[in-house]
C-alpha cells in the first residue's frame, strides 16, 4: 500500500482507486451517477471558496472543511468516472495542454514580453 504522502503518478492513482473500488461487488457508479457526484463535488468546492474568498462567511455551526479536501473529492470522483470509462488521464492531459500550448500560444501576454509596451 501506497503511503499517503508518498508521490504518486496519475497512472498510480488510476490504479489505487481501481484497487480500492474493485473490492467491493457494486463497483463503479454509472457514468451518469458520478457525472451528479461530480457536479455535487464542484457545489461542496464552490461553497468553500465563497467561504474563503467571496463574501458569505462561515456560520459557526458548519464543519470546517478546506479547499483542499474538496479538490480531493473531485479528484477521486473524476479518477472513477475515467477509470469506468477506461480513460487514461494521463493521455488526456497530455491532449489538453498540447491544444492549450498550440492553440493559445499567443493569446496570453508572457511574462517576459510585459514590460512597458506603447
Amino acid at each position: 500500500m501506497v503511503n499517503e504522502k508518498d508521490e504518486m503518478s496519475i497512472q498510480d492513482a488510476q490504479k489505487r482507486v481501481d484497487d480500492y473500488i474493485s473490492q467491493f461487488k457494486e463497483g463503479y457508479f454509472s457514468p451518469l451517477a458520478m457525472m451528479a457526484r461530480l457536479t455535487e463535488e464542484m457545489g461542496e468546492l464552490a461553497r468553500e471558496v465563497n467561504h474563503y474568498y467571496g463574501e458569505k462567511p462561515k456560520k459557526e455551526s458548519e464543519e470546517a472543511k478546506t479547499i483542499e479536501a474538496e479538490l480531493g473529492d473531485i479528484f477521486f470522483v473524476l479518477i472513477c468516472l475515467a477509470n469506468s470509462l477506461d480513460i487514461d488521464l494521463d493521455e488526456a492531459l497530455h491532449i489538453v495542454l498540447d491544444k492549450f500550448e498550440t492553440r493559445d500560444e499567443n493569446r496570453w501576454t508572457r511574462i517576459e514580453e510585459g514590460g512597458d509596451q506603447q
